[in-house]
């Protein structure tokens, strides 16, 4: 990745919820899943879902001198055996308590940094800086919440050291729309672009566990990001909300934001005023 304009970043969509974000001197990896099509990622409690795609690069691909990983939670297609196996165990991951409990334990990856709901950590590579503040998600409604592992949404704040943000990202992980998403919006007023996870996936009997169309157009709404990025709708058998639900939702009158068109393998370099570079 080249070094993006000053205030801006450069965002490669690899698949699924991975990104690839270039900001300044500053790279992060956002939920690693480079499973090939027809590999099974593993949910938990017995549950897999068949990739239908390919990633756009492999672990192999991912530059020298990455930063850190923001794992929204602990699920085979946001953090795979690949990634597991491939990525440096001493390298940061920002994520939930929850699995960053598991993830040095089990895995001995030393520096994943659990983040509760609302506390933030900091990353500065040279002129580069990102406070990341874990935001709530919920990953299913009510008591079902129990059979799926935690997870959070990640707000990034870009900009250089000791200076106020200059680009603000929030990425919504995999949550299902609920109140805590107008606590995020009462908080943050100012978000730039939101990368939205949507997919509308369905468990065994029909239980919906990530937003599907109308929902992720409900959190735009709440939200109110001047771009919104849809992410993570047609890489697993187990979705069923396709992308083309969503682009109906943002067709009408009252949807609030620019849509920022990026398909696998391609890049969009974004700052405070607006998309400069597109597919």
């Amino acid at each position: 990745m080249t070094t993006p304009p000053d205030g801006a970043a450069e965002l490669l969509f690899i698949g699924n919820a991975t990104l690839l974000i270039r900001y300044g001197t500053l790279t992060l990896l956002t939920d690693p899943n480079f499973l090939h099509r027809g590999q099974y990622a593993y949910l938990g409690k017995g549950l897999m879902s068949r990739r239908l795609t390919e990633p756009a690069l492999a672990a192999s691909d991912i530059p020298s001198g990455l930063d850190a990983v923001v794992l929204s939670h602990l699920h085979g297609d946001h953090w795979d055996r690949v990634a597991r196996r491939r990525l440096d165990r001493s390298l940061p991951i920002i994520t939930t308590p929850h699995a960053s409990r598991r993830l040095q334990a089990i895995h001995g990856f030393s520096r994943a940094a659990g983040l509760p709901t609302w506390h933030d950590h900091v990353l500065v590579n040279g002129s580069g800086q990102v406070r990341v503040t874990a935001l709530p998600g919920i990953h299913a409604p009510g008591r079902w919440q129990r059979l799926l592992p935690p997870v959070m949404g990640s707000l990034l704040d870009f900009g250089e050291p000791g200076q106020p943000p200059r680009l603000r990202v929030y990425i919504t992980g995999d949550t299902l729309m609920f109140p805590g998403v107008h606590e995020i919006a009462r908080r943050y007023p100012d978000v730039h672009l939101a990368v939205v996870h949507l997919g509308g996936t369905r468990l065994p009997g029909g239980l919906i566990v990530t937003m599907d169309a109308p929902q992720g157009a409900d959190l735009v709404r709440a939200v109110r990001p001047e771009r919104v990025l849809p992410v993570h709708y047609d890489d697993y058998a187990a979705f069923s909300s396709p992308l083309s639900a969503f682009l109906e939702e943002t067709r009408r009158p009252d949807f609030p934001s620019t849509v920022v068109h990026c398909p696998r393998g391609e890049r969009v370099t974004v700052n405070a005023q607006g998309v400069l570079s597109a597919p």
